[in-house]
């Protein structure tokens, strides 16, 4: 089943199950723009005078019901004990997910609070009037400290995979065409030295794995962060997260042309994060100072999404020019 298949069998097959699973009468239940690359169809429900709602139909075979159980737990004990996190919302069964089966393929539902505010994007990349844009930073990295401290006293029911569960180089040769076979060398030598970190509770646990500015809203009123889409939770490297942010941050300098400046931003921009970060939970130094290799880490991510995606869809998710830019940073070991 594909994106546009759900779209058309939801309106007359699935939202009348929503509704009454999840006593949404009365509501809107309106398609999100769709997002390349992306899993799920996703909904927005509103009613004048309520709460607004998030939707979210899985539809691909990829991943289990345990799965999708083990990150909405998680979304419930981040919520539950104080995280600034989109709550995940019980049907009137009182389950965290909800299941429709349409001959072979089962559609996974779940439903959340709609987070305050909006992305930082739809405001066209502005923070908030008169607040200084090291606010942001900040409180970037203190929502995403909190998190992370909660994490490290986590017990799970269900369980998400660990990192190398996917990313090893028996999926990725497999994933990866022959062409890019020096880039899987290049890959091979960044897992080796990952797996020489050694794992602890201080370093290691659930992270969100997508921690970026597309998967929070700002209330900019007070500019309050509330995160959602865990969907790509799993156990990994605390450092890991904040290397994304990292990447993310180039972003506000992406038009500089003095590459001195650029460092000296993104210098400054990271340490604005690890200060809000260190309000809620303690990173070691030396963990702080891995943060090129945990950099390609993301990229390696990166480079296995796009070419998931384009193996269930048959369509590029990267184009020729953005690959290729990807895998001469990862084989140079480019920064920034």
């Amino acid at each position: 089943m594909l994106y546009q298949d759900v779209i058309e069998l939801f309106k007359e097959n699935i939202l009348p199950v929503v509704i009454e699973k999840y006593r949404l009468s009365g509501y809107t239940v309106e398609p999100l723009n769709y997002q390349e690359g992306g899993r799920n169809v996703v909904y927005v429900c509103d009613k004048e005078g309520d709460e607004s709602y998030i939707l979210r139909v899985s539809y691909q075979n990829d991943r289990s019901r345990e799965d999708y159980l083990a990150e909405l737990e998680y979304v419930r004990y981040l919520y539950e004990h104080g995280a600034s996190v989109s709550n995940v919302i019980v049907s009137k069964e009182g389950n965290l997910l909800e299941e429709v089966r349409y001959g072979n393929q089962t559609l996974y539902l779940c439903l959340f609070e709609k987070a305050k505010g909006m992305q930082l994007a739809e405001n066209n990349y502005r923070y908030r009037d008169g607040a200084p844009l090291t606010e942001y930073f900040f409180n970037c990295g203190k929502t995403l400290g909190k998190i992370h401290q909660l994490s490290k006293e986590y017990q799970p029911v269900h369980k998400r995979i660990h990192f190398f569960d996917k990313y090893n180089m028996t999926y990725i040769d497999e994933l990866l065409p022959n062409e890019l076979s020096v880039v899987k060398e290049k890959i091979a030598v960044i897992l080796e030295s990952l797996k020489k970190i050694e794992k602890t509770k201080e370093n290691y646990g659930m992270v969100h794995f997508d921690y970026s500015d597309g998967n929070y809203h700002i209330n900019f009123d007070n500019g309050q962060i509330t995160v959602y889409d865990f969907d790509n939770s799993c156990y990994a490297w605390y450092m890991y997260d904040l290397a994304e942010l990292w990447i993310h941050g180039e972003g506000w300098i992406m038009f500089e042309q003095d590459e001195k400046k650029r460092m000296q931003f993104m210098e400054n921009y990271f340490m604005e994060i690890l200060k809000g970060y260190r309000t809620e939970t303690a990173i070691e130094d030396t963990m702080v100072q891995m943060l090129p290799l945990f950099v390609q880490a993301n990229r390696i991510e990166n480079i296995v999404d796009a070419f998931e995606v384009e193996r269930s869809t048959g369509e590029n998710y990267m184009d020729e020019e953005e690959l290729d830019e990807l895998c001469s940073k990862i084989l140079e070991d480019i920064l920034i």
